[in-house]
């Protein structure tokens, strides 16, 4: 670990303990940050918005696929799960990551393809179990890269997790250094048909938060990067399963050091956020704020009465409507309103969160 991030963990660890309300701030931003990211670099198509709602509401603004939905649901309930457990002194085992699998999956399915030549199959997805057929990905520079062989997975994982626990019990590792090559090599075992990357992320967390470091999330809009650490972590550890998932930290550093700028943001963000001296919104993974007060005096007023009408919020405020209109049509464009129901019946929800 590079010593910016020390000193910036040691700033941070001056700060515990937290207050319960910076807990609670922390808690409800990493959820909905990383339940959105970790799905959405999946394909999960729901915006930030809906996720929040959600999540937070457990209520559908807009038109939503159910499989993104439940598929979203699922995966906070996994979180919790992995974070419940990472508080016990229970050991990782094989076993947890099949339940988490299956957590996320929620139940078998069937997957139906169209081969060349117009040839149809099928094949199941088997929630909680291991994989029962290869699985390759298309790399960035459009090689096929294969995983470990059904065959070769249980023993590989056996390994995996032996290994994790004698290097925890050993304490040697920095606990960063432990997640980023227990992502890793689990990556390259790629144990399930489906659901691989998420649970990757999942474990990784888990060892974060077993030690009590700040925890990750991996955004989006950082996907290509993300993607282009584990190439180059691919690059030196070479094409075969086996030996990816008896990687070293060595071989695996440019991931490390992704991860590390990762940490090093996530923690001088919740310090700002702990500290209570953060900005004023919090959306989609940044600051928001605005240079003319009268947008937060709108977000303000429709929080205290969600059903306000435009002609309220303007005698209210002693502006008129048409800028009234022109600060909520900015401010649905960019999703950090909704108008749920009728015009003349419905009701407004913000989804800036105040940190």
């Amino acid at each position: 670990m590079k010593q910016l991030t020390k000193d910036v963990l040691a700033q941070w660890n001056r700060l515990k303990p937290l207050r319960d309300e910076a807990k609670d701030k922390l808690s409800r931003k990493f959820s909905l940050e990383f339940n959105f990211n970790s799905n959405h670099i999946e394909g999960n198509t729901l915006t930030y918005g809906q996720t929040e709602v959600l999540l937070l509401f457990g209520k559908v603004i807009g038109e939503a696929k159910m499989r993104d939905l439940e598929e979203m649901k699922a995966h906070n309930i996994g979180l919790k799960m992995v974070l419940d457990e990472a508080r016990t002194d229970n050991p990782l085992t094989e076993t947890f990551i099949r339940q988490v699998h299956r957590i996320l999956l929620r139940e078998d399915y069937v997957v139906y393809r169209n081969l060349p030549g117009g040839v149809a199959t099928s094949y199941t997805v088997h929630a909680g179990c291991y994989k029962t057929r290869p699985n390759s990905v298309i790399t960035l520079s459009g090689e096929r890269f294969e995983y470990a062989t059904p065959e070769e997975t249980p023993l590989l994982m056996t390994e995996l997790v032996q290994w994790y626990q004698a290097e925890e019990a050993r304490g040697e590792l920095d606990p960063l250094d432990l997640a980023a090559l227990f992502h890793y090599r689990y990556i390259r075992i790629h144990p399930f048909e489906d659901g691989n990357g998420r649970i990757a992320r999942l474990i990784m967390n888990y060892i974060l938060a077993r030690h009590g470091y700040p925890l990750i999330v991996i955004p989006t809009k950082t996907k290509q990067e993300y993607l282009s650490a584990l190439s180059s972590a691919d690059a030196a550890v070479g094409a075969s399963p086996a030996d990816g998932a008896r990687a070293t930290l060595k071989q695996i550093q440019p991931f490390v050091s992704y991860l590390e700028k990762l940490m090093r943001a996530e923690m001088q963000t919740d310090i700002v956020i702990a500290q209570g001296s953060g900005g004023q919104w919090w959306f989609n993974g940044g600051w928001v704020s605005f240079h003319n007060s009268t947008v937060e005096q709108i977000i303000c007023e429709i929080q205290a009465d969600p059903h306000i009408s435009i002609r309220s919020l303007a005698d209210r405020l002693s502006v008129n409507a048409s800028a009234i209109q022109k600060h909520i049509k900015m401010m649905k464009d960019k999703g950090y309103l909704v108008r749920e129901g009728t015009v003349t019946r419905g009701t407004w929800r913000v989804l800036l969160t105040k940190l």
